[in-house]
């Protein structure tokens, strides 16, 4: 009888202690959110990053004042230490682009075109082929030599506008983007031409990344528009002897040495426990970088900035890192994975933010099924903040060498996808396409979790 009477008082006390445990966290939680909504400093952030440097691509000087910016933003912030990464990074220079479609007839329609990141120019006297359309990659590889050699190819693969999630569609487009322009040399082709890889109905090219496969020659490859492709399939749909002219003075000079910007606050009880979290400094060179990658940037800024605001003082070490040279190589984030590696360093969960700065709806995971079920016992804490989804495997490029080097369990928010690929590697990319209220939900989101991992480790 005694012992079922100790059981019963011990059970009602820990469930009082639970029971305070989550009041003092749900206030906490609280406290960040009408913190962050009553400052708007992360969108302030943006404005200036977006308004005075622009563009950031790695290599140009817009992404070594970007490191400036950085390096004194979080200085300000009163962090425990602020400090650079050096890291040596490609420095593609885009150059000037002219396109335009010809008919058998002599007719010339101009086209907006793009070069793809990393792609080499087709030089200054431009080069002129007949087009062939490709509509899968699967209908190349059955194609003889002999009818792609001298051509060049229209990668005509559509985004597919039917999943809600519309990162579920970007992964299948990316590919002819990424690795189908040597599919094409390697048959003979001397130049590409692709749909941009975009959900958007509008006149604007998207660029990004090309991965030449150097068992084959590199070849030139732009981007056009969807309603340009719209347009050129219709178009080779009642002219089947179109050509295409392009010229691009695109090229790659030697690296550049960059950095990627840190900061820190550490931890009170268990500082070499690290959490990491950011977004990457560097983009494209059309647009603002706003949603990719700004927006990250600067949510990882106002999770330091809220800790101290605040006077939160996490038990494990919290770290913004302001990854550099995402976009056309990764170097930033291999680079700081080494250094993990080569200082002993043990991160407990690495965060990334690089879907863009919309409204957040959770956050997909890759880790330990114990670990993401830790993470989903604070989901009632989350839901009222609109963080329901904690289901989807995930981490985000930048965090992925920590996963792959040390198995680090990796997270990244998730924004509603909805108009991100709209504006994604293209002249849409700019702050007034940023939303000061769903950027500032992001940074919520990112603090939220961040300090329930330094609380109670994961």
């Amino acid at each position: 009888m005694k012992k079922c009477l100790l059981l019963a008082i011990l059970l009602n006390f820990n469930f009082i202690l639970v029971a305070q445990t989550y009041k003092a966290d749900s206030a906490m939680l609280k406290r960040i959110s009408n913190h962050v909504l009553t400052n708007y400093q992360c969108y302030n952030d943006l404005h200036d990053l977006c308004k005075n440097i622009g563009h950031r691509i790695s290599g140009s000087p817009q992404a070594e004042e970007a490191v400036k910016w950085g390096k004194e933003v979080m200085d300000k912030l009163g962090c425990d230490r602020v400090f650079l990464q050096e890291v040596m990074v490609p420095h593609w220079v885009r150059g000037e682009a002219k396109g335009s479609i010809l008919t058998s007839k002599g007719k010339r329609m101009s086209v907006e075109i793009s070069s793809l990141g990393n792609a080499i120019g087709t030089g200054a006297k431009g080069i002129t082929a007949p087009l062939i359309k490709i509509n899968h990659i699967d209908d190349l590889k059955r194609m003889n030599p002999a009818d792609v050699k001298g051509k060049i190819v229209f990668y005509n693969f559509k985004f597919d506008q039917t999943n809600v999630n519309t990162f579920e569609s970007y992964g299948p487009c990316v590919y002819y983007r990424w690795g189908a322009p040597s599919e094409a040399a390697k048959l003979g082709a001397i130049g590409v031409v692709i749909r941009s890889v975009s959900s958007a109905f509008d006149d604007k090219p998207h660029t990004g990344s090309i991965s030449y496969d150097k068992k084959y020659p590199s070849i030139p490859a732009v981007a056009i528009s969807n309603l340009d492709a719209d347009r050129l399939e219709q178009l080779m749909e009642v002219e089947r002897n179109l050509s295409f002219d392009m010229t691009t003075t695109c090229q790659m000079l030697p690296d550049v040495l960059s950095y990627n910007v840190v900061g820190e606050i550490r931890g009170s009880e268990h500082p070499e426990e690290i959490i990491c979290f950011g977004g990457h400094l560097d983009s494209w060179d059309i647009g603002e970088g706003a949603h990719d990658d700004g927006a990250g940037v600067v949510q990882a800024i106002e999770v330091l900035r809220t800790f101290k605001q605040l006077g939160i003082r996490p038990k494990r070490t919290i770290r913004a890192i302001l990854f550099m040279n995402e976009e056309n190589g990764l170097r930033g984030a291999k680079r700081y994975a080494e250094l993990a590696e080569q200082n002993n360093e043990y991160h407990i969960l690495a965060i990334e933010s690089d879907a863009g700065g919309a409204t957040p709806f959770g956050f997909s995971m890759t880790m330990e099924k114990e670990k993401r079920e830790k993470v989903k016992l604070w989901s009632n804490l989350l839901l009222p903040y609109g963080l329901y989804s904690f289901d989807r495997e995930g981490g985000g490029a930048d965090v992925g060498p920590l996963n792959r080097k040390f198995k680090t369990p990796v997270m990244e928010l998730m924004p509603d996808s909805q108009r991100y690929f709209d504006m994604h590697h293209s002249a849409n990319d700019v702050f007034e396409n940023v939303h000061r209220r769903e950027l500032s939900l992001g940074a919520i989101a990112m603090t939220q979790m961040v300090y329930l991992v330094s609380m109670y480790g994961l």
